[in-house]
């Protein structure tokens, strides 16, 4: 295991709201979408459920992706601001199926300022670590979707996002049979 696990979940929730804007798509244009991706995620606490709340996340998930490419430095600058704005106090938490772990904000606190918290404290892990190398982008040629490569190996290139890394392989394959034949 590479990072805790309360920190896996948050590196692949971040993941998955960054790649809900990934190739041109957008895929939290409503509330409803939001809704369904936090259930998916796991996401609780309180919830306002309005234009503001999504508006809120779509800022945070712009900066998300922004700081997934940026390099070590700039990180540590957005991840302590971050922090700082959402006020974070970090704290061990034991609720629903979770043993302990790190909670920041409290369940009252907004969805954004409790999801960058989320967030930020997942990649102090990953930063302090210097893991950073492991926050990709997809190397299909078509795919700008963000990848966290948590393999031993560090052999992981594609998101999982679509069937990128199946269509680069058959790719591959094909023009090697063409320059071959």
């Amino acid at each position: 295991m590479l990072f805790a696990p309360d920190t896996d979940v948050a590196l692949r929730t971040v993941v998955n709201l960054i790649n809900t804007a990934a190739n041109g798509r957008e895929n939290l244009a409503t509330v409803a979408d939001l809704d369904r991706f936090l259930q998916a995620e796991g996401f609780s606490g309180s919830r306002t459920r309005d234009k503001a709340e999504l508006a809120s996340i779509h800022q945070l998930r712009a900066r998300l992706a922004w700081l997934w490419t940026a390099d070590e430095d700039t990180a540590v600058e957005t991840v302590n601001r971050l922090l700082r704005e959402a006020n974070a106090l970090p704290q061990l938490m034991k609720h629903d199926q979770w043993d302990w772990h790190l909670h920041a904000t409290t369940r009252e606190a907004p969805l954004a300022d409790r999801m960058s918290t989320e967030a930020a404290m997942a990649l102090v892990d990953v930063i302090r670590s210097k893991e950073m190398d492991r926050m990709l982008v997809c190397e299909a040629d078509d795919c700008d979707a963000v990848v966290l490569d948590l393999s031993r190996n560090r052999s992981k290139r594609y998101c999982d996002t679509g069937n990128c890394a199946n269509r680069m392989h058959v790719a591959a394959y094909r023009a090697r049979q063409a320059s071959a034949g």
